[in-house]
């Protein structure tokens, strides 16, 4: 299909892909059915992740952190958690639990996801490590168990292992490893670690190369028998954005090893297309009228591809990574056009929120999108407010009055 018809078709396979229907069955207090009775049935959160970075939560103070801490949390459900190696521990035995830990509770008294990024990775290598796979694999046995272990119930998802078909470019003990193993069973060996810390974790492999030989990986990795629950895809578009044909045609290329995608890390610039480029790198009205509208279409074709569950953009807020304007807040922390364009989607097209009368055996039917839900339930026998979640699946809440 090309882009006009897969924005045509989208809407028809996020209502067969993404909602799920229920009956909300209303009772006495004898179990008789009650009819008549106003069903409130209101979503509180997504089943489907849309999250992004959360690095610098506790770097804004006063005013700034409460503006990004609202504007976050009113957007999104799912945060991604720096553990690069190097900055969790950039001198041996001096490590960063307790900045991560805080962000992480923070996550969890507002019911946002968490996810760790990136356990093994050749980059932000610490200067104190060794160079020798034989030195350096005890040492990333013991991180990725202590830390996976740790966190267990703060943080149950882990991008474990970051770009392995890369990684022997690097001369370092990530790299060394890489280049006298391959990439495989290092990347097999170390999604077994973090299973063995936390046997409930959903374990990520993650990847910007999007080639030939990341799928030879993740088939290498399933014919293994790896524990990998998800495959992590990068979308980076510091370049330029990706044609949207093709972002299907990846969904499609991944899909078919039958693990959920999840894009992990997704940035498209409101300001001039490129890498690294001179500072400061501003966002302009034009770039974000072009972001916003490509954001919304590259997000809906995404969302209505039943193997995907979850995007994550990369960063928050513009001048981050690399100093781009890839935000969807402005530096000064003031939303963009892209942010009210995904918040009409996220918790406005792509939202349930419904009133409905029971008929004459008590029940109201209705069909809504997967996630959690808050229903009020009133008849002249009393009022009760229960919450509940909406799978894939036959759905049926009960409600008893009085």
């Amino acid at each position: 299909m090309n882009a006009q018809e897969l924005l045509a078709t989208a809407d028809g396979r996020i209502e067969k892909h993404r909602k799920a229907d229920v009956t909300v069955k209303v009772v006495d207090r004898q179990g008789k059915p009650l009819a008549g009775a106003q069903v409130e049935v209101e979503q509180t959160r997504h089943a489907f992740l849309f999250g992004c970075n959360i690095f610098p939560l506790f770097s804004y103070q006063g005013e700034q952190h409460e503006k990004y801490s609202k504007q976050f949390s009113a957007l999104l459900n799912y945060a991604t958690l720096g553990f690069y190696w190097g900055g969790y521990e950039p001198e041996r035995g001096r490590k960063g639990r307790d900045l991560q830990e805080r962000i992480a509770r923070w996550c969890k008294e507002r019911g946002i996801v968490t996810k760790g990024h990136p356990l093994v990775w050749h980059e932000v290598y610490p200067r104190w490590a060794p160079n020798s796979p034989d030195e350096a694999i005890p040492l990333l046995r013991e991180r990725v168990r202590e830390i996976v272990s740790q966190f267990a119930g703060l943080i149950d998802r882990w991008d474990v292992v970051n770009e392995a078909t890369v990684s022997e470019r690097f001369d370092n003990g990530v790299g060394n490893w890489v280049k006298r193993d391959g990439a495989a069973a290092v990347v097999a060996e170390c999604l077994s670690w973090a299973r063995e810390a936390n046997p409930k974790a959903i374990l990520l492999y993650n990847d910007f190369n999007i080639s030939p030989a990341f799928e030879r990986l993740v088939e290498e990795l399933i014919r293994r028998k790896a524990p990998m629950d998800a495959i992590g895809i990068q979308s980076h578009m510091h370049g330029g954005e990706w044609p949207l044909e093709r972002a299907w045609q990846v969904c499609e290329t991944y899909a078919r090893f039958g693990k959920p995608l999840h894009f992990t890390e997704t940035t498209v610039l409101s300001g001039e297309h490129g890498y690294m480029r001179p500072r400061p790198w501003p966002t302009t009205p034009d770039g974000e009228a072009r972001q916003a509208d490509y954001v919304e279409k590259f997000y809906t074709i995404l969302f209505s591809h039943p193997a995907v569950e979850a995007i994550t953009w990369w960063d928050f807020m513009d001048g981050a990574w690399q100093g781009a304007p890839a935000g969807l807040v402005r530096e000064d922390l003031s939303p963009k056009p892209v942010y009210h364009r995904l918040m009409r989607l996220i918790k406005g097209k792509w939202w349930t929120k419904e009133v409905v009368r029971t008929n004459a055996r008590g029940e109201a039917r209705l069909r809504g999108f997967m996630g959690d839900y808050r229903v009020v339930a009133s008849a002249t026998t009393g009022k009760r407010t229960q919450t509940f979640s909406l799978k894939r699946g036959k759905n049926e809440w009960v409600i008893r009055l009085g």
